[in-house]
C-alpha cells in the first residue's frame, strides 16, 4: 500500500487523481434507475467525483416518452445528492446502432461490383453457382488432418484439445468483390473454447462476426456474411483457437454466392443495375425497368438500429424476359462481433445526428463536460461517399473527429471533451491493418486538440500511449479496471509516474461489475492519505 501511495504522488502530485467510474444502463427501465441511485450513493461515500454515464437512448431522446425524462430528472438527483457530476457519453462511432436507430442506410458499406444476375419468372436474382465447399472430403491441406479430428459423413468431430488449435480449413477460389454467405451446423457438448467460422487471406480477415455458440448446445445452424473485396481466393476456418477440454461438431459446411443482404440505399453507396446480354452494357432505370429495390430485413432486427448477420436477400422484380442477362452493383452494411455496425462518417446527415444528440443531451443534464464515444472504429473508408473523398483512413478518421468536436462545441462553445485512446494511438489500433478499414488510420490523432483529454485503456502499452499523448499536450484519463484484478491499477500508475497530465482514474466496468468500487477508490486514494 506504502509502495502504490508513493507511485500516486509522483504520477499526480496534488491535489489527488479525480476519481471517476463508468457505468452503461437503460433509463427507461426504472429499475434501472433504482440500482443507479444505490450505486451513485456508494460511490459518493467511497469519493468518486465523476460517472461516465452512457445509454444508447442519448442518441434519440427526440423519440422518447415522458417516463424517460422522469426517470433521467431522477438520476441527475441521485447524481446531485452524492456529490457526483455526470459526464454524458455521446457521439456512438464505432458501435453505431444507436445513430443508425434513425436511418439504417447511414451504415459504412461495403462494395459489391458487376455481380452477375438472371431473370427468371419476372425476377432477377444471383448466379449463385452452388455450394462451393465440398462437405464429404477432407480438405487438401495436410496439417490440419491429425489426431484432433475425427470424420463423420458430412462433418468432424473434435474431443478435448487441450489448448491447440482445432480447426478444419478450406481453400476457396471466390470472385473479387461480391457477398458470401457461409452457413455450419455446429454441436458442442462442455466445450471450453470459442467455435467461430474465420474468412482468411494472408494475415487479413474478412470475416468477424460471432457465432454466440453456448458451451453445451444441440445441433444448431449458424451464418456468417462476408465480402471477398479485391481477393479471388480465401481460407474458409471452421473451429476453435487454443481451446480446452469438452466436444465440438462440426457438420455440413456451406458456402454460396449471395447478393442484397443488408443492402444500403443512398447517394454515397450507389446502386446500379446493368442489361449485359447485347453487345454493350445498357443501365437499367430503377422504377421504370425493375421495381424499387430495398432489403425490409436491414437495420430493422430485432429493433429499428439493430443489425443480423443473415436473412433472405430480397430479389430485384422486372418484367425483363426471362434469361436475361444482368450485372448488379451494390452496398452493402456487415456486422462485427455481437452485432456492431459503424456509421458513415462522410454523409453529411451523420454530423446532423451528432449535432441533435449534442444538443439534446446538453439540454437534459447541463453541465459543460461530454464524452466522445469513438471506439474501436472496424469498418471504414469503403463506400463510394467515403473513397470519393480521396482520403486514406487516418486523414478521414481526423477530418471526422475534427467535426465532431466542433459540431458539439457550437452546441456549447464552454464544453470540456473527452474521448477513448484507442483510435487515436499508434500504439493500439491506429495503423494499418485493422478489421475491415482500407488504407491506414496513421495519423487519425491529428483530428484532435490538445483541449480534448484522452481516456486511456491501452494497457498492454501504456508505457508508450501514455507517452505518446503527453507529447501532444493532451490531459488524461487511465481508464483501469475492466473486470480484471483491481490491483492492476498500480501498473498503470507506475507508467502514469513517468508523464504530465494524467489527472483522473476512472473505474472501468463492461460487465457492470461494481463489487471492486470501494476497494479501486481506496487504492488510488492511498497517495493522497500517506501525503497527509
Amino acid at each position: 500500500m506504502l509502495r502504490l501511495a508513493a507511485l500516486l504522488l509522483m504520477a499526480f502530485g496534488a491535489p489527488a487523481p479525480e476519481l471517476w467510474f463508468y457505468c452503461s444502463t437503460n433509463l427507461l427501465v426504472d429499475e434501472n434507475v433504482d440500482r443507479l441511485a444505490a450505486l451513485f450513493e456508494r460511490a459518493g461515500k467511497a469519493g468518486y467525483a465523476k460517472v461516465l454515464l452512457a445509454d444508447s437512448k442519448f442518441a434519440r431522446l427526440g423519440t422518447l416518452d415522458a417516463r424517460y425524462f422522469r426517470n433521467a430528472e431522477r438520476v441527475k438527483e441521485a447524481a446531485r445528492r452524492a456529490g457526483i457530476t455526470i459526464v454524458p457519453a455521446i457521439c456512438p462511432i464505432g458501435y453505431s446502432e444507436a445513430l443508425l436507430f434513425h436511418d439504417p442506410n447511414l451504415a459504412e458499406a461495403l462494395p459489391v461490383k458487376d455481380a452477375p444476375f438472371v431473370v427468371k419468372g419476372g425476377r432477377a436474382t444471383i448466379v449463385a453457382g452452388g455450394n462451393l465447399l465440398a462437405v464429404r472430403e477432407w480438405p487438401e491441406w495436410p496439417e490440419w488432418k491429425d489426431e484432433l479430428w475425427s470424420s463423420e459423413s458430412g462433418g468432424w468431430r473434435c474431443r478435448d484439445p487441450g489448448g491447440r488449435n482445432a480447426r478444419v480449413v478450406f481453400r476457396v477460389k471466390v470472385a473479387p468483390h461480391r457477398q458470401y454467405h457461409v452457413a455450419v451446423t455446429i454441436e458442442t457438448k462442455e466445450f471450453d473454447g470459442d467455435p467461430r467460422v474465420q474468412v482468411l487471406v494472408g494475415g487479413e480477415g474478412l470475416s468477424f462476426s460471432d457465432l454466440g455458440c453456448r458451451p453445451t448446445q444441440p445441433p444448431t445452424r449458424h451464418h456468417v456474411v462476408f465480402n471477398s473485396l479485391g481477393h479471388d481466393e480465401v481460407f474458409v476456418y471452421f473451429g476453435a483457437w487454443g481451446a480446452g477440454h469438452g466436444e465440438l461438431s462440426i457438420s455440413d459446411p456451406r458456402l454460396e454466392l449471395v447478393a442484397l443482404v443488408n443492402l444500403v440505399r443512398r447517394e454515397g453507396a450507389p446502386f446500379e443495375v446493368r442489361r449485359a446480354d447485347g453487345s454493350t452494357l445498357q443501365k437499367l432505370t430503377e422504377g421504370r425497368d425493375f421495381e424499387p429495390v430495398a432489403d425490409p430485413g436491414m437495420g430493422r432486427s430485432p429493433w429499428p438500429g439493430a443489425f443480423d448477420v443473415w436473412h433472405e436477400p430480397p430479389a430485384i422484380r422486372t418484367k425483363l424476359k426471362d434469361g436475361t442477362k444482368l450485372l448488379v452493383s451494390y452496398h452493402h452494411a456487415i456486422t462485427v462481433g455481437d452485432g456492431q455496425v459503424m456509421i458513415c462518417p462522410s454523409e453529411p446527415r451523420t454530423l446532423d445526428l451528432i449535432k441533435e444528440e449534442a444538443r439534446r443531451v446538453h439540454d437534459l443534464f447541463g453541465g459543460h463536460e461530454m464524452f466522445l464515444s469513438h471506439d474501436e472504429i472496424r469498418v471504414l473508408d469503403q463506400d463510394e461517399a467515403c473513397r470519393r473523398r480521396g482520403l486514406d483512413a487516418g486523414a478521414l478518421l481526423a477530418d471526422h473527429v475534427g467535426a465532431c468536436v466542433k459540431t458539439v462545441r457550437d452546441v456549447d462553445p464552454g464544453a470540456k471533451l473527452w474521448i477513448w485512446s484507442d483510435m487515436f494511438d499508434p500504439s493500439h489500433n491506429a495503423h494499418a491493418g485493422y478489421y475491415l478499414v482500407r488504407g491506414d488510420l496513421a495519423g487519425s490523432w491529428e483530428g484532435l486538440d490538445r483541449s480534448v483529454g484522452i481516456a486511456n485503456w491501452n494497457f498492454e502499452r501504456r508505457d508508450e500511449s501514455l507517452a505518446f499523448f503527453a507529447g501532444r499536450g493532451h490531459r488524461q484519463l487511465v481508464a483501469g479496471y475492466y473486470d480484471g484484478p483491481v490491483e492492476s491499477i498500480g501498473a498503470w500508475l507506475t507508467s502514469a509516474a513517468a508523464v504530465k497530465g494524467v489527472d483522473a482514474v476512472m473505474y472501468t466496468t463492461w460487465q457492470s461489475r461494481y463489487d471492486e468500487l470501494e476497494r479501486f477508490a481506496e487504492l488510488v486514494r492511498a497517495g493522497e492519505r500517506a501525503r497527509r
